[in-house]
């Protein structure tokens, strides 16, 4: 009679790897910006339809020009991750007519496990000189690409991986941060008037940047509040949720 495999054998299977780990923290940032469009109000609550992730009923926006958007910055977004270029990811909502910065969520990205160097590559070092964000526009949106270094009071990544944990654990880490980001509306002040995003990405200053990415300001929510959400860890990296807003007149 054949012995029942080990417990922990079913624990490697759901191991993931630095790479599959930096998908998985950009695959979290696209679900998380068509969640914020659709319970902040960006955009109309018809535009957007139902698909099951991390065991939610999550929405994204079925509006063709949005979609084609957001792909965009994820398809650049999963090559800084993956290449463990990214500090910090930022979704800015803004008044159209007023061009103020009402409400700002921000994504800090700790990388427990770097990415091996490559030979030919000269190692990166920390400047006195802060390289100019960039930006572009697109229809009634726009992408941002910061290649500012992280926030200095920010943990400094030590390299040394974090703890193990099973898919099913990460996969509820991050359906609680969805659900923190749904019940936000409980205190969050309600939105008037029309609305579009900013995301802004926080990358290495080494980082190649497209040339439709351009220069951008920081965009901080002038005297907000400030509200710490959950975060979520996998082995290689750790995601902490913060949302900024502006105190109603």
């Amino acid at each position: 009679m054949a012995a029942a495999a080990p417990e922990k054998d079913k624990y490697k299977v759901h191991k993931l790897s630095l790479k599959g780990s930096a998908k998985l923290v950009a695959e979290f940032f696209q679900y998380s910006i068509h969640t914020i469009l659709f319970q902040r109000g960006v955009y109309p609550a018809e535009d957007f339809t139902a698909v099951k992730k991390y065991g939610l009923n999550m929405l994204v926006s079925s509006d063709d020009q949005v979609r084609a958007y957001i792909k965009k910055i994820m398809s650049q977004l999963d090559k800084w991750m993956v290449g463990g270029k990214i500090s910090k990811l930022v979704i800015v909502i803004t008044d159209k007519d007023t061009g103020e910065n009402i409400e700002r969520w921000q994504f800090d990205v700790q990388i427990l496990a770097k990415p091996k160097s490559k030979p030919s590559s000269s190692s990166s070092s920390s400047s006195s000189k802060t390289p100019k964000p960039t930006t572009t526009t697109s229809t009634s949106t726009s992408t941002n690409q910061e290649n500012t270094p992280s926030d200095p009071t920010a943990p400094s990544p030590s390299g040394t991986p974090g703890v193990e944990k099973t898919e099913s654990e990460i996969q509820s880490e991050i359906a609680a941060i969805f659900r923190q980001i749904t019940a936000s509306v409980t205190f969050l002040p309600q939105l008037s008037g029309d609305c579009t995003f900013n995301v802004l990405v926080y990358a290495d200053a080494s980082s190649e940047v497209p040339v439709e990415w351009g220069d951008s300001d920081a965009k901080e929510i002038v005297n907000g509040e400030r509200v710490q959400l959950r975060g979520f860890s996998t082995a290689s990296h750790r995601v902490d949720t913060l949302v900024s807003y502006r105190l109603q007149d």
